[in-house]
């Protein structure tokens, strides 16, 4: 039995886990549910060693631990699959399985103990691999059992699956549960985190609800509990609206549209519009492929299917060079630090480098002098807190640096503007003045492709909200910005039988 009770985790302006409690028992799958952001990652990585709890208990068959690292985790008996897989591609299937706890000989590698562990735990699961083959070329449901086989080389009487299947086919998906049913029958202690109802319906004995890191429904009979009541938790949080002003009514010819798309990342059949003057909201859990399609929009993997259209030329985006310069296109990427900025540049030269075509000498380059007078005017027109535009970017808080991020596609005149998660890790002030600043830039004309993993920020922006599940799009909504029967319109197709 492994039992939290009370977890506390705060990060800077964000209280991760607020009390969070539950309770898995032997021989039982426990679900973890919530929406994104309710704290189910931090509590796993509570779990398995990677934060430690500001307060709160956690104790193991009635023995308090202390897992201050991942390390005590493993000796605790605690194993977790991850939802990205954690494999070397390099090395044998033997290898991965016992790479926390290698078995040596004379001071190197006793290949035979890891061929001998590695058969004991692939059969376990009766998956017939060689122990001596590279994971490199395997199939998904292989390399998601070789996790598997990874914690239960380390003993583990606790198992956490943290979205095991959101790349699985159906038949993958069922030969893993046939593995987590064996699993629980020989006593194992099972969390399964997932946003698939019907997964946790079909394998799961009991439930806890995280909202707001706090667990508002702890350790449940599943059976006590229909679709309704699950949803109804996960999304059932008070939300204060926040007063907008009204905006023009969008145009009504898209200037982005798509018909048919297929991608080479595994995007089937999707179809959408924006406008000029709107927001569109594209709204999916863990691995809906939100990000990919976006990035598939920019050249960054190629459409291999349907029509991609902007200002109703049908074309087809090599690079984000072409997609900014010939089709007015900038995109703000999730993670600023390492795809939206150049930390370790100024400011002045983190703005203009999108138009340093425009503003570059014939000879001698980019005048500073110039990048600052850009820079400047995007400065104040954003309300960018900084000593001056020389200050390096790595130096600004998180919302500045989301600014500048921002900036530097508005100085190049960009038309149609994708924003992806734009509040991650800024504080709940800086949050507001980036939705007012969203919704003025669809004021002003821009048409907005707008992605964000909070529920309330999305109905609180956007005019449609397109609704993604497994790289494909599942529904429509019109928005109405009425927090709860938006969301749990939203979360119901979500959650609709496939």
């Amino acid at each position: 039995m492994l039992i939290a009770e009370n977890l506390v985790k705060v990060f800077p302006g964000v209280r991760a886990l607020d009390g969070a409690s539950l309770r898995i028992a032997p021989g039982s799958v426990h679900a973890l549910l919530g929406e994104n952001g309710a704290g189910k990652s931090t509590l796993i990585k509570v779990l398995t060693g990677v934060h430690k709890p500001d307060s709160g208990t956690l104790s193991i068959d009635g023995r308090p631990v202390t897992l201050d690292s991942p390390h005590a985790a493993v000796r605790a008996g605690v194993g977790v699959v991850h939802q990205e897989r954690n494999l070397v591609p390099e090395f044998s299937v033997g290898e991965n399985i016992v790479l926390r706890q290698l078995p040596a000989k004379g001071g190197l590698l006793d290949r035979a103990a890891v061929r001998a562990e590695a058969r004991r735990c692939l059969d376990l699961l009766e998956l017939d691999l060689d122990p001596d083959r590279k994971v490199r070329g395997l199939p998904v449901s292989q390399l998601q059992l070789i996790e598997v086989a990874k914690a239960l080389s380390m003993d583990s009487g606790v198992l956490l699956l943290d979205e095991p299947t959101t790349a699985s086919t159906p038949s993958e998906v069922e030969r893993l549960f046939d593995v987590i049913r064996r699993l629980r029958d020989s006593g194992t202690a099972i969390l399964f985190v997932s946003h698939k109802l019907e997964e946790v319906y079909a394998l799961c004995d009991t439930v806890t609800v995280l909202r707001d890191g706090v667990s508002v429904l702890e350790s449940v009979p599943l059976a006590e509990l229909d679709r309704t009541d699950l949803i109804s938790a996960m999304v059932g949080r008070a939300h204060e609206a926040v007063s907008l002003p009204d905006r023009p009514a969008a145009e009504p010819e898209p200037v982005l549209q798509l018909d048919g798309v297929s991608t080479a990342m595994g995007h089937k059949d999707i179809s959408l519009s924006l406008h000029r003057g709107e927001v569109l909201g594209l709204y999916g859990l863990v691995g809906a492929g939100r990000s990919e399609l976006a990035k598939a929009l920019l050249g960054f993997s190629k459409i291999t299917a349907g029509d991609l259209r902007v200002r109703a030329e049908s074309v087809r985006i090599p690079t984000v060079r072409e997609a900014l310069q010939r089709h007015r296109i900038g995109y703000v990427p999730e993670d600023r630090k390492e795809e939206g900025l150049f930390l370790d540049q100024p400011v002045a030269r983190n703005i203009a480098v999108t138009v340093w075509n425009r503003i570059q000498r014939k000879i001698g380059g980019v005048p500073a002098k110039r990048e600052r007078a850009l820079a400047a005017d995007h400065v104040q027109r954003l309300g960018i807190r900084l000593s001056s535009t020389g200050q390096l970017a790595g130096q600004l808080s998180g919302g500045n640096q989301q600014k500048v991020s921002l900036a530097k596609w508005l100085a190049a005149d960009t038309e149609i503007l994708i924003i992806d998660e734009p509040t991650v890790g800024i504080d709940v002030r800086t949050k507001a003045a980036f939705h007012e600043l969203i919704w003025q830039l669809a004021a002003d004309g821009h048409a907005v492709l707008l992605i964000t993993s909070d529920l309330v920020e999305m109905v609180t922006l956007a005019d449609r909200i397109i609704v993604m599940r497994a790289f494909g799009v599942c529904g429509e909504v019109v928005n109405t910005h009425s927090y709860e029967p938006m969301s749990r319109e939203v979360m119901g197709l979500i959650h609709a039988d496939a």
